[in-house]
């Protein structure tokens, strides 16, 4: 049983592709014993790849995150939310997000539902 660190994107994919394979491994074989393995070198790559933001971040500070720095853009978004104008909106504190938000957006962009339930003020309009 050979196991590497895993050092960037295409090894990383390619152990969760072995990950799968050895998904449903009996108890204690050695397919097993490797899956772990590679459970637990995914789970520190992806720590150290796609950190997940300080608790003092609000789920706004989240979603910026995601768009600068895990390959995301403001359009994606608004698809998701089904207008430019939310996404700008949600971006800008200007509206909260709804549960149903919070979900489409955990499902597509695979964010935990945690960071993105913190509550946070809205910023006023100008009147």
């Amino acid at each position: 049983m050979d196991i590497n660190p895993i050092r960037n994107d295409a090894e990383h994919r390619a152990a969760l592709a072995e990950i799968e394979t050895l998904w449903n491994a009996p108890a204690g074989s050695d397919g097993a014993i490797k899956l772990d393995l590679l459970a637990t070198m995914v789970e520190r790559y992806e720590a150290g790849r796609w950190p997940i933001p300080s608790a003092r971040w609000d789920s706004v500070d989240v979603l910026h995150y995601a768009i600068e720095e895990m390959g995301h853009s403001q359009s994606e978004l608004a698809q998701l939310l089904g207008s430019r104008s939310r996404a700008s909106e949600i971006l800008s504190r200007q509206r909260a997000l709804t549960t149903e938000m919070i979900h489409k957006i955990h499902v597509a962009w695979k964010i935990p539902a945690e960071l993105l339930i913190k509550p946070y003020k809205l910023r006023r309009k100008a009147a």
